[in-house]
């Protein structure tokens, strides 16, 4: 069997020629040459995506900073000093400077613009505005005798008058002895709900009706004033007149005694709601 193998060998190689021996070490430096190429060609590119990726991370993150590669080639040299740049001097700092104080309001009164919703006690009717025996205090927490409320049993149960959003309300009261014959409340609404309150008064007056109540509107635009007067009746019950008064922003609602006192406050109402807005 193996003198059969190497017969075969023979057999096969009997007319191959060879090539000559230095033309085979030119082939073989040669292949060497190629597979070193290669390997550098492969490292370069390696070090270049490497590069990419760095520079595309840096880009995806504000103030990261850029990769540097080592460097490869010479030292560099030293710089001649008759070529060095003379250092600029140093800006100056620039402080910040603080904007100037808004004046501080001593009237009460909002400036223009301002998103503070509060209603200063100048806004409401002050002691000098009705009798001498009468005593102005805080409204009393217990009940609800606002018009609103005396109207909540009419039809459309959700009107506008209760879509309107107040910003801010303030009130008093004015005793005299054991009854309490005047009673103010001042609201601040938006811009628009203001605009639209007296007419929404009206509205909720002449609309609502029934065996149980009867309302009636008796007066608008009280001395000169944007306000409406209205008389609410409940039948085996007292009557009552609301008067409403819009000055800008602000609304005063007032239970008074009479008609001959609602044309006498609507004036000093309308003065007063001015130390609350900038309507006047």
């Amino acid at each position: 069997m193996p003198d059969q193998f190497f017969a075969d060998i023979y057999r096969d190689t009997e007319h191959l020629t060879w090539a000559p021996s230095e033309q085979v070490r030119e082939r073989g430096r040669r292949r060497t040459r190629r597979t070193r190429i290669a390997a550098t060609l492969a490292g370069a590119v390696a070090v270049a995506v490497i590069a990419t990726g760095a520079v595309a991370l840096a880009d995806g993150q504000d103030g990261a900073p850029t990769p540097v590669l080592p460097a490869t080639g010479s030292p560099t040299p030293t710089p001649d000093p008759s070529a060095t740049p003379t250092p600029s001097p140093p800006k100056a700092s620039r402080t910040p400077v603080a904007p100037p104080s808004t004046p501080s309001r001593t009237s009460g009164r909002p400036s223009a613009g301002t998103t503070d919703p509060a209603i200063p006690a100048s806004a409401l009717l002050q002691a000098s505005d009705v009798p001498s025996d009468w005593r102005g205090q805080a409204p009393s927490s217990e009940g609800d005798s606002s018009f609103a409320f005396s109207t909540g049993g009419c039809e459309p149960s959700n009107h506008q008058l209760f879509r309107l959003n107040p910003r801010a309300q303030r009130g008093i009261v004015f005793v005299q002895g054991q009854i309490a014959p005047l009673d103010e409340t001042v609201t601040r609404y938006s811009a628009g709900d203001a605009a639209r309150y007296l007419g929404a008064v009206r509205d909720r007056a002449e609309k609502c009706g029934g065996p149980e109540v009867k309302i009636t509107v008796l007066a608008e635009d009280l001395a000169g004033t944007q306000s409406v007067l209205v008389r609410v009746e409940h039948h085996g019950d007292a009557v009552t007149h609301y008067l409403f008064v819009r000055v800008g922003d602000l609304t005063a609602e007032l239970t008074v005694a009479d008609r001959a006192a609602a044309t006498e406050y609507a004036p000093k109402v309308a003065d007063r709601l001015c130390a609350g807005t900038d309507a006047c």
